[in-house]
């Protein structure tokens, strides 16, 4: 009888057992893959968002840079993590729509792979040229560029990235012929495009501001629905005649498939309240952000959304990759 009770105690204790550790997670730090590298926009979302998680759950958030194949590397990263809560990431544009839209041979499904856990913001895209460039609006660039064919390049971040996609439905929009020259990462394609090397930049905003003020960059168009305050005499794309380019770049917390619900609850909540502290809010505006707090199931939806955009967008442009 001894070892029949024993053996129920054992069995209840095993049932209770995840309960125990989900009501009391997180117990240690947690790490979030941004799978980009430094010095990005997901990048700067990714710390400040982990800054909000850290002060609403109590627990340090580590940030792991983990770069390569347009985001892909860093995704496939998150989706083969232990599904325990202490592994999410950043998830985006690029990664969640763009990526699966785009290349053949992905190791992860964006749809069943991932847990989603909420929206975090949407920043604008803008498309920029270098001043070398004698156009200093989009009709006149569109003018130029059909009579040059083949003669301007456009930088992207990447194979895939969302700038690779602004940049082939330009082409497809305007009937131009615009070299492709991917770089790894935006830093690098936003040295080459300052320096005259390339003469087009697609870009999240954050990133090309500062370059544009300082006339270093010269801003086309941004996407919006209105135009943006940081950038008040430049059009938005679909005020430029390009609606299928205005789109915002979106980004949201993921975790791996298998997440125990009460543990994908916490982390909901917590980003809730990281997203509705002024501080936070702040440093995410500051970043030309648009602050897009939302559920699992709302995220859920936005990413099936922009992934069927995007396979739109990669099929009218035909884009497949490897």
């Amino acid at each position: 009888m001894k070892r029949v009770a024993a053996a129920l105690a054992f069995g209840l204790l095993a049932l209770t057992a995840p309960a125990i550790a989900q009501d009391a997670y997180p117990s240690r730090p947690i790490t979030l893959i941004v799978p980009f590298a430094p010095g990005g926009s997901t990048d700067a979302i990714g710390r400040i968002v982990a800054e909000g998680l850290r002060q609403a759950l109590g627990q340090t958030v580590v940030v792991e840079n983990r770069a390569g194949a347009g985001g892909s590397m860093g995704t496939a990263a998150i989706a083969q993590a232990e599904p325990d809560g202490y592994t999410i990431g950043i998830g985006t544009a690029s990664t969640l729509a763009i990526n699966p839209a785009v290349y053949r041979n992905l190791s992860f499904d964006v749809l069943t792979d991932l847990v989603p856990i909420g929206g975090i913001a949407e920043v604008p895209n803008i498309m920029s040229v270098n001043p070398s460039v004698q156009a200093t609006d989009m009709a006149a660039f569109i003018a130029l560029a059909r009579a040059h064919p083949g003669e301007f390049s456009y930088a992207s971040a990447g194979n895939g990235s969302v700038s690779h996609l602004l940049g082939e439905q330009f082409k497809l929009a305007t009937g131009t012929d615009l070299v492709h020259v991917p770089y790894k990462g935006v830093g690098p394609a936003l040295i080459d495009a300052v320096g005259g090397q390339v003469e087009v930049m697609y870009d999240n905003l954050p990133t090309s501001l500062p370059l544009v003020h300082e006339g270093r960059l010269r801003a086309l168009a941004v996407s919006g629905a209105a135009r943006l305050p940081a950038l008040p005499d430049v059009p938005t794309f679909a005020e430029a005649g390009l609606e299928d380019m205005n789109w915002m770049a979106f980004f949201g917390l993921v975790a791996p498939k298998g997440t125990p619900e009460p543990i994908v609850r916490r982390l909901s909540e917590a980003l809730g309240q990281a997203l509705a502290s002024p501080d936070v809010r702040d440093k995410l505006v500051a970043q030309q952000a648009v602050v897009a707090a939302s559920s699992p199931a709302e995220f859920m939806a936005e990413i099936e959304r922009e992934l069927k955009r995007m396979q739109d967008a990669a099929a009218a442009a035909s884009i497949r990759l490897e």
